[in-house]
């Protein structure tokens, strides 16, 4: 049911006439839920587990047991708690505010879970609002915008082996091979009144077998986080503690993280501190005057997305995203957040023409608040030491991304390389003669790749929007395409910085992806699809098998040209190792329909040369035919040593020495 401006049986304008004018008094008392410390600390900014005090818990007061309320609202004239159990009467559970900071509380009797509600908020001028719980742990299935009374205490956790496998890790020097999915379109089955969508417990068997079966580390998923329109997939949030309930119950996702972790796959969340959207029973004006955003429409209001900008001046709302962060966190076991456009919260003068914003305090366009959240945020969460991570979505050269605060970084673990995505795209989508005239679109990104912690990422972003599918960016017949995307993929796999995919990236999804309907699922049995889905299995075998493509990613020991400069023929050979010198990788890439027969390649060292994958037969297992190549002393590409070897055209060669 919807219940944005229903006020139920009881009218609206009977209810006004009662409370104009009036103020709910201050309760000094309290029902024992807050405590001195827990106020002193939200005001501070610094009560990293106010999910546990703000929001619907059960409790037990005065010997009975309900539900107890609390909010925060500090410019209301009274607030209320409405729902299908009082009849949407505001008059029925009146909330009292604790010590005159704003947060108002209210018990509820023999309420369990299940239930919907709202907050009944009567502002400053007498009008009436309807908000959605911003801590409510659980949702109403959309078109509903009431939230749900939920308890999330008690999910029997069996993942403790993977947690602690990820506390000993560092995710800088580990393998990194990221699967963004997007839940509602990667597969679909019989469910009409879900839209077909599969739950989280049905998603997890079959995620987890895909992801698996494929090689990837991680998965990352988009839009779990409660949103009410489809179409914003889920970077629009009206539920920050809420799991959607498009695919089930808060406990039904914590099924789908514990069953991929018993799996050994790791899960990233997208997670959206930047905005949110003007939604009558969301954020926005949430007690009739800005709260969660700033005041100031110059920086309260992003012209291009139509939404708000959380107020990173105001110690509450940090603390509600901190401890939002941490949520995710320690009550569902994420293995990571990626933060949504880092960049527009950054800049003050982000999509904003002269005149529409507002300089800071030195008169630059830097936005120091969200500076100091960043560092506060990643300071708490890199400081617990779990081998969580923290992404950055970043689209600009902001200096220090992932550099530690004490060092005047922001702290994040990585960052996407969008220069990386952009320089590798506009490359891969030109005619093979045009490639030799923009050679250094493949080159540049090395001069920059020890300046961050970087993911290289082809993500949902690039598959939309009419940008066309992977495959379809690729130039040539049908086959050409196909050959292509083998080369680019191994090109990404070999390039420092770990890697990110999106879903039917990986078996050359035709159609851009949309989040109505499934991937083309029947498209990874026709033969070139079948085959490029094994060849990227393959390189991600390879990838996990191989530490000189992860350990070294931020070192440019780890990195070694062999010949950058080869654009007439737009081939790129390379090397990769590790501290230990052992099981190095060597990269050879024809980015040419020709093919080279007599090529010859430079080595650094005399000794055998064994084919690990090649483009034709990808990745070579333990009783597949060997070839082994020999180096001989020669001067080729600046190397001391050289061997020949055939290079079919888009022809791609990986060698261990």
């Amino acid at each position: 049911m919807n219940t944005t401006t229903d006020t139920k049986s009881f009218g609206k304008d009977q209810y006004m006439k009662k409370t104009a004018g009036q103020k709910t008094k201050t309760s000094k008392a309290g029902m024992g839920f807050f405590g001195e410390l827990d106020l002193y600390l939200f005001g501070e900014g610094r009560h990293y587990r106010l999910y546990e005090k703000m929001g619907a818990h059960p409790y037990t007061y005065r010997k009975k047991a309900g539900m107890h309320f609390a909010v925060w609202a500090p410019h209301a004239q009274s607030v209320s708690v409405v729902g299908d159990f009082n009849g949407w009467n505001p008059e029925k559970n009146p909330m009292k505010n604790i010590n005159g900071q704003g947060i108002y509380e209210a018990f509820v009797p023999d309420l369990k879970e299940g239930e919907l509600y709202k907050y009944a908020v009567t502002t400053q001028t007498g009008s009436l609002l309807l908000k959605s719980d911003p801590f409510a742990f659980s949702a109403e299935y959309r078109p509903g915008t009431a939230s749900v009374t939920s308890d999330i205490t008690g999910f029997s956790w069996s993942d403790s082996a993977w947690m602690e496998k990820r506390k000993q890790t560092d995710p800088v020097k580990a393998p990194l091979a990221i699967y963004e999915v997007h839940l509602g379109s990667w597969r679909k089955t019989i469910r009409p009144e879900r839209d077909n969508c599969y739950t989280y417990r049905e998603a997890a068997k079959a995620l987890a077998d895909y992801v698996k079966h494929m090689g990837y580390t991680h998965v990352e998923l988009m839009g779990i986080a409660e949103h009410p329109f489809d179409g914003s997939w889920g970077y629009q949030v009206t539920g920050y503690y809420a799991p959607t309930s498009r695919y089930g119950a808060p406990k039904d996702f914590m099924y789908l993280v514990n069953y991929l972790h018993k799996k050994g796959i790791g899960v990233i969340l997208d997670w959206v501190p930047a905005h949110f959207p003007r939604d009558a029973h969301g954020l926005a004006d949430f007690d009739g005057e800005p709260l969660y955003e700033y005041a100031d429409p110059r920086k309260g209001e992003h012209p291009d997305w139509g939404t708000k900008v959380f107020d990173y001046g105001k110690n509450e709302v940090k603390n509600f995203l901190i401890a939002n962060a941490l949520y995710w966190i320690e009550q569902y076991h994420i293995d990571g957040l990626r933060v949504d456009a880092v960049a527009s919260m950054l800049y003050l003068d982000y999509g904003r023409k002269d005149g529409e914003w507002v300089a800071n305090q030195y008169g630059g366009n830097q936005n120091l608040e969200a500076i100091e959240f960043f560092k506060h945020l990643n300071s708490v969460l890199t400081g617990r030491k779990d081998g969580c991570m923290i992404i950055a979505e970043e689209s600009t050269a902001w200096p220090k991304v992932t550099h530690r605060p004490e060092d005047d970084g922001l702290g994040f673990t990585f960052k996407w390389n969008m220069g990386w995505m952009h320089d590798f795209l506009e490359y891969m989508k030109l005619d093979p003669i045009y490639r030799k005239f923009n050679h250094n679109h493949m080159t540049f990104g090395l001069t920059y790749s020890t300046s961050e912690n970087f993911i290289l990422v082809l993500s949902h972003d690039e598959v939309v929007h009419l940008k066309c599918s992977m495959i379809n960016k690729m130039p040539g017949i049908y086959e050409d395409k196909f050959a292509n995307l083998k080369a680019g993929y191994t090109f990404m796999l070999g390039h420092p910085g770990k890697k990110l995919l999106f879903m039917g990236q990986d078996f050359g999804q035709f159609h851009e992806w949309d989040e109505k309907v499934s991937l083309d699922w029947y498209l990874a049995d026709e033969p070139l699809h079948a085959d490029l889905q094994s060849y990227v299995r393959g390189l991600l075998t390879l990838y996990r098998k191989y530490p000189c493509l992860s350990r070294l990613d931020n070192d440019y020991a780890g990195f070694q040209w062999i010949n950058a400069n080869d654009a007439d023929r737009s081939i790129f050979s390379f090397v990769r190792r590790d501290e230990t010198k052992k099981k190095n990788l060597l990269f050879i890439i024809n980015f040419t329909p020709v093919e080279r027969a007599d090529y010859r390649v430079g080595v650094p060292k005399r000794g055998n040369f064994t084919l690990v994958l090649d483009s034709h037969h990808g990745y070579y297992e333990k009783n597949d035919d060997v070839h082994v190549y020999r180096s001989k002393k020669g001067e080729c590409d600046g190397q001391p040593y050289s061997f020949s070897y055939p290079l079919p055209p888009y022809g791609t060669a990986v060698f261990r020495f």
